[in-house]
């Protein structure tokens, strides 16, 4: 079979990793019922309300299925949208790679070797697809069934046959996740929790957009992308972060398809960050210290000839 990498041209002379092959797998279409609609709860008065109308605003006039999770442990605020439709997770699945790599080492109570760690850390900060693969066969798919079941992500899916790109993942697993990975628990060590975050905090420039847009300075940030193009459902394009300063505890997670390109895809899952930042941590400073990059950069797993 003669295989291709799809891609936009602007991003031919990027230097991309060498990906995994992925068969053609559609991801599970959204029912064709009644559109879903924007739902937030808060235990703090009038921020449901803003945060449901202001989402419900960004999503307007995009176009794609889009799905979002939102959680605030300051305020005890939850937002959902679409939030147990499945997409294909292309790299945000690196996450659970990683941290299925960490529980397993602390069931056999030893550290990461040297090699590990470095795998982790071009996995995580350079999105590096070879580091990605390596690590995923060490592991097995046992292992990474075994964190999902002992992380309660009962929906997320494994790719099969060494596919890790087209992983099945949803909002509310990745919510859970997020959550795992930002609050002291039996799943993961602290010390696994602060590694995690901090390769999500020092992801190379040119990946450090998604839900970071319009964070403010006040905020730590921490971010792992995704995108993956195929002939069903157009571009996936996904972004999940978690926050922590002004007074704020909070993580998103926003997956998106049926996008036409991957810069359409970004813009949308920046319209929703950029709002919900401003809700939950309103300042009348700059309102962000980093600006989102003008020309993504991500390695995608390559795909078939279709």
């Amino acid at each position: 079979m003669t295989l291709r990498i799809s891609r936009p041209a602007r991003v031919l002379s990027a230097s991309l990793a060498a990906g995994v092959l992925a068969p053609l797998v559609a991801a599970a279409a959204p029912a064709a019922a009644a559109t879903p609609q924007v739902a937030c709860t808060s235990g703090k008065a009038g921020l449901a309300a803003k945060l449901q109308q202001d989402i419900t605003t960004a999503l307007k006039n995009r176009k794609g299925t889009i799905a979002v999770g939102l959680y605030d442990r300051t305020t005890k605020t939850t937002c959902s949208l679409r939030s147990t439709s499945a997409y294909d997770s292309a790299s945000v699945v690196k996450v659970t790679v990683l941290a299925t790599l960490l529980w397993d080492a602390k069931k056999q109570n030893r550290y990461l070797t040297q090699r590990e760690a470095d795998l982790a850390k071009a996995m995580i900060t350079k999105s590096d697809n070879s580091a990605t693969s390596t690590l995923w066969k060490q592991l097995g798919l046992t292992k990474v069934k075994g964190f999902l079941t002992a992380a309660g992500m009962t929906k997320t899916v494994p790719g099969s046959g060494g596919y890790w790109g087209l992983t099945q993942i949803n909002v509310k697993d990745e919510q859970k996740l997020l959550s795992l990975i930002t609050a002291k628990n039996s799943v993961l060590s602290d010390n696994s929790r602060a590694y995690i975050l901090k390769l999500m905090n020092t992801v190379v420039a040119s990946q450090r957009w998604g839900t970071p847009a319009g964070a403010p300075s006040s905020v730590k940030v921490h971010v792992k992308n995704g995108w993956l193009s195929r002939a069903t459902h157009g571009w996936r394009v996904h972004s999940v972060g978690a926050f922590k300063g002004g007074g704020h505890d909070y993580y998103i997670s926003v997956l998106t398809q049926d996008n036409s390109t991957m810069d359409y895809g970004v813009a949308t899952i920046q319209s929703v960050a950029k709002v919900i930042h401003k809700d939950l941590v309103p300042t009348t400073a700059v309102p962000q210290r980093y600006t989102p990059t003008s020309t993504p950069r991500e390695a995608f797993p390559a795909v078939p000839a279709e």
